[in-house]
């Protein structure tokens, strides 16, 4: 696999965690189901950094990410989705600790090296298989629709999504005022958040229907 291709895949997996956030912050649990799948693993791997027991480890990452559903709303995007997580992770796994009075080691782990760190979650299979279906259609959505996008709209999110470029630095690069990078790359979010609309009615209709 060649840079060109890593980057588009960087950028579509980065552009499905803002579209899903974007969801789950409207209230869909579906959404934060997927967000969920995709980064409990990695939620996982990280705690055990810090936690050897497996049970413990379990129960912390649940603890993990009904924190980061409730803090969802503060999430604004500036860092990474996993970075965000990870930090909440990183406090509730050394707060767990003091709590039951032992040391913390390992304290110092990055997030780039702890998204690398399975600590034998490797083997654990989250996903049911409409699961994965599921995030399929959303990560070909978010590209298709990135794709699509008018070249104005693509460099803006781009430049910050994938290079994660200030809005400043964005604005210099486009030429172009601070408020018309803030413009594109919220119709960039829009326009993927509307084509993601077709599989939200989809998913409440099979739903219903199933009840």
């Amino acid at each position: 696999m060649n840079k060109k291709q890593d980057k588009k895949i960087e950028m579509s997996e980065k552009a499905v965690d803002l579209a899903l956030v974007k969801q789950a912050q409207k209230g869909d649990m579906k959404a934060f189901e997927m967000l969920v799948q995709r980064y409990q693993q990695k939620v996982g791997g990280a705690i055990s950094k810090l936690i050897k027991d497996y049970h413990e480890i379990q129960d912390i990452t649940q603890d993990v990410f009904v924190k980061v559903y409730k803090a969802l709303p503060n999430f604004r995007g500036d860092s990474a989705f996993y970075t965000w997580i990870y930090r909440i992770a990183i406090n509730t796994a050394k707060n767990h600790l003091v709590a039951k009075g032992r040391r913390i080691q390992n304290s110092d782990i990055e997030p780039t090296e702890a998204e690398n760190y399975s600590g034998g979650f490797e083997n654990q299979d989250f996903d049911t298989p409409d699961a994965h279906y599921e995030r399929q259609e959303v990560e070909q959505v978010v590209h298709d629709s990135i794709a699509q996008l008018p070249e104005d709209l693509k460099q803006a999110i781009v430049l910050r999504e994938l290079e994660g470029l200030s809005y400043e630095e964005i604005a210099e690069k486009m030429n172009c005022p601070i408020g018309t990078v803030r413009s594109r790359i919220f119709r960039a979010r829009d326009a993927v958040d509307n084509a993601l609309k077709p599989l939200r009615k989809k998913e409440y209709k099979r739903t219903n229907y199933v009840r």
